[in-house]
C-alpha cells in the first residue's frame, strides 16, 4: 500500500487507529453532549445575538454573560443590558430547548479593595451580587438557574504555599489584616533563630508580632505621656527662680496662664504690666504648657485607639476578666475624659496626665489584643457574610424558583482559590442562610434543605490546574478538587499547563479532567461550561467537536455507540480542515469523466448542451 504524505498534525482515516491524540482518556460514565455549553461572547452587551449565535453550534447549554472584560467597574456590562433581553432569552430556551446558566459580574464579596478593607464595600458588593441575581432569575423564571460569583475578585492570596525540592509543602507567606481600620500586609515570617535554635510556626509568629507591636505602642504612649507631664511640672517645678518671684506676681503669672487661653490678645496686654525679666520667664514657662498639653492631650487620643482595640479583641476572644477591668476603667474616666479639649491650667494637665498614666499601665497588664489576625479567615467571614446574605434575599423573592449561588475558584495565585477555601466559604455561607431563615421562622432541618440546595460550587478545573507553576503536581490537582465534589453544582472546563490562565480545549494541555470527573458526586450531574475564550480569539471557532472527542462523548442520545472519539479522523482536520474537497477547476483536466456532466445535473461543465456534447450556440 502506497505512503500518502499526509500532514501528521492530526489523526486521518488513513492512519489506522481513529481515536483522539487529545482524548482525556476513557470516563467511568460517558459524558452524554447535552452536558456541555459555553458561554456567550462577554464583549458585548447584545446578548441575544451573543446567545442566538451559540445556538446555531447546536450546544444544548449556553452560559450568559454578565462578566464585564474591560477593565472598569465590575457592572459595566451587565448594567448595559436591557432589562428586556433576559426575558427575550428565556423566550429563545423556550423555543429551542436549551438549558441556561448565568456567569455574573465579577466582584469582590469581601469588601477588600486595593490596599485595605472597609464594610461598605462588602456591602456594595452585595447589593450589586442581589441586583445580577434578580436579572439572571429571568432566564429561567420557572427553574432554578445556576448563577456563578467568584470567591475572590481582588482578595490577596492569604496563605501561599509551595513545595520545596523533596516535594514537601510549605507555607511561604500568610496576610494579615487590623479589622479595625481595614489595613492589610504580608507578616514578615522569621527564618530559623540560631541563638536559640527554634523556628516558630506562622500562628506562633503572629502572636509574637501581635504582643510585640502592642508593646510598642504602649511604650510609646507611656514615653509622650511622661514627656507631657515633664513639661507641665517644669512650670512649678524651677524651686529656685520660684524663691525669687514674689507671691503676687508669681499667683499673676498662673492667672495670665488661663487668660491666655481664652483670650491671647488681652493676656498680652496684661503682660506688658510685667517686668522684663518676668515677661521672659513667663514666656519660657507658657511654651512648656502648650508643649506639656500637646503632648498629653496627643497621647490621649492615641490612647483611646489602643483602649478600643484592647476593648474589640476582649469581645472577640470573650476574655471576660479583661473586659470588666476595661469597663471599670471606662467608667472611671470618661467624665474626665470629656473635660480633654477644656483644660487650660498646668494642674489640670497634670492631673489628666496621672489618669492617663493609670490607663498606659491596665492597657500594659491586660493580654495582647491581636491586633492584626489572619486574613485568610476574616476573608471566610466576609465572603460567607456576603454570600449568604444574597442567596437568602434572593430565597425570600423567588421562593422554589430562587436561582443557585454557585461560588467559582478563581485562578489559583489570586485569593481563596482551593477547594479547602471554597469548601470553607460554602459551608459557612450556608450557615449564615440557615441563621437568618430560623430567624424568619423557618425550621432549622428546612432551612439545612434549602441551604443546601441553594449554594454550592462552580469547579474551574483549569484554575485549580494553576497550582503547578507552585510547584504541585496532578495529584494534588485531583486531591483539591476532592475536596470540594459533594458541594459542586456546575463545572468549567478549560485546559492549561499550569503555568498560565490560556483556556484551552480539553485535552491540549496536562489538566486531568478525567480523573477530576471520575470523583463523581456534584461532577457528575453539574452542567459543563467550554470556557476557551483564548481559543475563540485566536481560532474563531467555539471548539464543541474537540470537546466532544476529547471526552469520547456518544454521539446519539442512546448513550451507546458510536462515539465522537472514533470519528476524529474522518475529518481530517488540525484545527482547519482538508480545505475545499471538491476544487473549484472541473476534473476533465485530470480525466475524470463525472466533471464532464453539466451543471443542472451535478457535474461542472457549465456552458455545455446534455443532448450533443456541443457548447450552447
Amino acid at each position: 500500500m502506497p505512503v500518502y504524505p499526509l500532514y501528521k498534525g492530526t489523526n486521518y482515516g488513513l492512519d489506522g487507529p481513529s481515536f483522539s491524540d487529545y482524548s482525556i482518556g476513557d470516563l467511568e460514565t460517558p459524558i452524554p453532549s447535552g452536558q456541555f455549553g459555553a458561554p456567550s461572547d462577554p464583549r458585548t452587551a447584545n446578548q441575544i445575538k451573543a446567545v442566538s449565535d451559540k445556538l446555531n453550534t447546536g450546544l444544548k447549554t449556553i452560559e450568559v454573560s454578565g462578566v464585564s472584560l474591560g477593565g472598569g467597574d465590575a457592572m459595566d456590562l451587565i448594567d448595559k443590558i436591557p432589562k428586556q433581553q433576559f426575558k427575550e432569552i428565556n423566550r429563545l430556551k423556550q423555543l429551542t430547548g436549551v438549558d441556561l446558566t448565568f456567569h455574573g459580574p465579577l466582584v469582590e464579596p469581601t469588601g477588600v479593595g486595593r490596599d485595605r478593607w472597609d464594610e461598605h464595600h462588602r456591602a456594595e458588593a452585595e447589593r450589586q451580587m442581589l441586583s445580577a441575581v434578580e436579572r439572571g432569575h429571568e432566564l429561567d423564571p420557572q427553574g432554578n438557574v445556576v448563577i456563578t460569583f467568584h470567591s475572590s475578585n481582588g482578595f490577596p492570596e492569604p496563605e501561599t504555599y509551595v513545595k520545596d525540592e523533596h516535594g514537601n509543602k510549605k507555607l511561604a507567606r500568610i496576610a494579615v489584616i487590623n479589622e479595625r481600620n481595614g489595613q492589610m500586609g504580608p507578616l514578615p515570617l522569621e527564618g530559623k533563630d540560631y541563638l536559640l535554635e527554634t523556628s516558630d510556626e506562622p500562628d506562633k509568629q503572629l502572636e509574637k508580632f501581635n504582643t510585640n507591636r502592642w508593646k510598642g505602642e504602649i511604650s510609646n504612649l507611656s514615653t509622650e505621656n511622661q514627656r507631657g507631664a515633664q513639661a507641665i511640672q517644669s512650670i512649678s517645678g524651677d524651686e529656685e527662680k520660684l524663691k525669687e518671684i514674689p507671691v503676687e506676681e508669681r499667683k499673676a503669672m498662673y492667672e495670665l496662664f488661663d487668660t491666655y487661653k481664652d483670650d491671647p490678645n488681652k493676656a498680652k496686654e496684661q503682660l506688658k504690666t510685667f517686668t522684663p525679666e518676668m515677661q521672659k520667664y513667663f514666656n519660657i514657662q507658657l511654651n512648656n504648657l502648650n508643649y506639656g498639653y500637646n503632648l498629653t492631650t496627643d497621647a490621649w487620643q492615641k490612647f483611646q485607639e489602643q483602649f478600643n482595640n484592647a476593648y474589640d479583641s476582649a469581645e472577640r476572644t470573650n476574655n471576660k476578666e479583661d473586659k470588666k477591668r476595661l469597663d471599670e476603667y471606662r467608667k472611671r474616666i470618661q467624665e474626665d475624659y470629656k473635660k480633654v479639649d477644656f483644660v487650660t491650667s498646668p494642674k489640670e494637665i497634670e492631673q489628666l496626665s496621672q489618669k492617663l498614666n493609670e490607663g498606659i499601665n491596665l492597657l500594659s497588664s491586660i493580654t495582647a489584643p491581636q491586633l492584626f489576625r489572619p486574613l485568610k479567615e476574616f476573608g471566610y467571614e466576609k465572603a460567607s457574610e456576603t454570600f449568604g446574605n444574597v442567596a437568602y434575599k434572593a430565597f425570600k423573592q423567588f421562593k422554589e424558583h430562587t436561582p443557585i449561588i454557585s461560588i467559582e475558584n478563581p485562578p489559583a495565585g489570586m485569593g481563596m482559590s482551593s477547594g479547602e477555601d471554597l469548601k470553607k466559604i460554602v459551608e459557612m455561607s450556608r450557615k449564615q442562610f440557615i441563621e437568618k431563615a430560623k430567624t424568619d421562622g423557618m425550621s432549622e432541618e428546612k432551612a439545612k434543605e434549602e441551604a443546601e440546595k441553594l449554594i454550592g460550587v462552580t469547579w474551574d478545573v483549569g484554575h485549580i490546574n494553576m497550582i503547578r507553576k507552585q510547584g504541585f503536581t496532578e495529584k494534588d490537582v485531583i486531591e483539591e478538587s476532592r475536596k470540594v465534589a459533594d458541594v459542586v453544582k456546575h463545572v468549567h472546563l478549560s485546559d492549561n499547563f499550569g503555568l498560565a490562565h490560556t483556556e484551552l480545549p480539553m485535552g491540549m494541555g496536562n489538566v486531568p479532567t478525567k480523573q477530576i470527573l471520575d470523583l463523581k458526586k456534584g461532577f457528575e450531574k453539574a452542567k459543563k461550561i467550554i470556557e476557551t475564550g483564548g481559543w475563540f480569539q485566536d481560532f474563531k471557532t467555539t471548539p464543541f467537536r474537540e470537546t466532544l472527542t476529547a471526552f469520547n462523548s456518544p454521539v446519539y442520545g442512546m448513550k451507546m455507540g458510536p462515539y465522537w472519539g472514533s470519528t476524529a479522523g474522518r475529518s481530517g482536520s488540525y484545527f482547519s480542515g482538508y480545505g475545499r474537497v471538491l476544487p473549484d477547476q472541473h476534473f476533465n483536466m485530470y480525466g475524470a469523466g463525472f466533471s464532464q456532466l453539466p451543471v443542472e445535473l451535478g457535474g461542472q461543465m457549465s456552458g455545455t448542451n446534455r443532448l450533443s456534447g456541443s457548447p450552447v450556440e
